[in-house]
């Protein structure tokens, strides 16, 4: 057996445990008690085992005063007690034979000091000659919705495409959280800490294989094991797209990584050069990040460069029209057929009938024109992808407008993207997003979106060749 397909087989059975002990939880209401609430949340339907020293009952599950009390066997324990008595329970697990442990604990290297760092590396060497894997310290764990596994409750169980490794847990659960506003779902997602022992480079490996997989968002604090990382980057990122933040690249942001994970931060210079060697998708910060998980889960594959813009403000089609010529994407040119079904309905006075459509202010009061340009531009064989920036003037006017784009967009059989005026309601945005359609604050972001989707799809398109 590889490498990678005994790594495969260690993380399928953490990803998808038939059994959990939850080790130090809470008879109250404490931070610890939101792992169990999380399981039950999501209806993990595998065996949850309590595991409290004291307790005979935890919410109405029986509790074990110990691993080793526990009757049947344990894939995945979550352990949260203090930091001072992780090696013992560690212990316990590798004697009982876990297959993985989610450390939640922190006060490792992270703290800087020698005690830390000492007993993080007793921690590895247990997982190195137990063959049990450890996720962590000082991590949130996983999130599997298929498998019934979270880190949270509240988080959507439908299962979906995007892949998260992430060293910050708040980050992870911030994402996953409003992800489902955003029209985003998630097939594995892991808040890794410190990584002890499984690495970035490790679920990277994985999640490059995990069919269930087909984009990939990270969030990087410091890189480890760079020669095994940059491999496994450039690997996973010739099968899907890697959307890789990275942070750490100032003095300022390596020295609060540093207090967070313990996490050593490479320059600028090397992350640019890791970029160009793996062709990971570079982001910075939260909007760019979720902007481009956005385009990569919702936008069709094969896109073209040839846009048609259709707006009723006038400077909104301008501003759309100067984001697409400077990420490298061309305005269509519309047929003669395409101009002469415009003129039978767009006003002939603060209009423009060539792209950008501006089909004026009058098209607020009169939703039909946005619907009818929209059904017009997109059977123009000259066009690749439908650019929307519309608006009605109430809730019930801009339903119409929704459901009549949706429709049109399947009909077409082209990608549509969709800009928000301001003002446009939330009902509105959420339909656009539940019919997979992809929806962007300012034509700006959504014009950087679709020019990174398709030209990673360009590249690697040239690669399969």
């Amino acid at each position: 057996m590889s490498d990678t397909e005994k790594l495969k087989d260690q993380l399928d059975a953490i990803f998808n445990p038939e059994s959990v002990a939850i080790v130090g939880v809470p008879k109250g209401m404490k931070a610890g008690k939101l792992f169990l609430m999380a399981l039950l949340d999501q209806g993990f339907p595998g065996s949850i085992y309590p595991v409290h020293p004291e307790a005979e009952e935890i919410d109405g599950l029986r509790a074990y005063p110990d691993v080793l009390s526990i009757p049947g066997p344990v894939d995945l324990a979550i352990v949260l007690v203090s930091q001072g008595r992780t090696l013992p329970v560690v212990r316990e697990c590798a004697t009982k034979g876990v297959r993985g442990i989610v450390l939640f604990t922190a006060g490792y290297k992270e703290t800087g000091t020698a005690e830390g760092k000492e007993t993080e590396a007793e921690l590895t060497r247990i997982a190195r000659s137990s063959g049990m894997r450890i996720i962590g310290p000082n991590c949130m764990g996983l999130y599997a919705p298929k498998s019934g596994l979270a880190y949270f409750p509240e988080l959507s169980k439908k299962p979906g495409p995007i892949g998260i490794i992430s060293h910050s847990g708040s980050l992870a659960n911030i994402l996953c959280h409003m992800a489902p506003e955003k029209g985003l779902y998630f097939s594995k997602a892991v808040s890794l800490g410190n990584e002890c022992d499984l690495s970035f480079a490790d679920f990277l490996t994985y999640l490059g294989h995990d069919p269930e997989t087909k984009v990939i968002g990270t969030y990087i604090e410091g890189i480890k094991e760079g020669p095994r990382f940059l491999n496994a980057l450039k690997e996973a990122s010739l099968k899907k797209p890697v959307v890789a933040w990275k942070v750490g690249l100032t003095s300022e942001g390596s020295s609060a990584a540093f207090s967070h994970t313990g996490s050593l931060s490479g320059s600028r210079e090397i992350w640019e050069g890791v970029v160009s060697q793996t062709r990971a998708i570079p982001v910075a910060g939260f909007e760019a990040w979720v902007d481009t998980l956005i385009g990569f889960s919702l936008l069709p594959p094969n896109l073209g460069d040839r846009m048609v813009i259709i707006s009723g403000p006038g400077g909104l089609a301008v501003s759309a029209a100067e984001a697409c010529g400077t990420m490298g994407l061309r305005l269509a040119d519309l047929s003669s057929e395409t101009t002469s079904l415009l003129a039978d309905f767009v006003p002939p006075t603060g209009t423009s009938l060539k792209n950008p459509i501006d089909v004026g202010l009058t098209a607020s009061l009169d939703i039909d024109i946005y619907i009818n340009a929209a059904k017009a531009a997109a059977s123009d064989p000259g066009v690749d992808a439908v650019v929307m920036m519309g608006i009605g003037l109430s809730p019930e006017v801009n339903k119409i407008y929704a459901d009549a784009i949706i429709a049109t967009a399947k009909e077409a059989r082209k990608p549509f993207v969709i800009v928000n005026i301001p003002g446009l309601d939330e009902k509105a945005i959420q339909s656009f997003f539940d019919a997979g359609l992809p929806f962007f604050e300012s034509a700006e972001r959504a014009m950087k979106t679709y020019a990174t989707v398709r030209a990673y799809q360009l590249w690697r398109r040239e690669r399969t060749v």
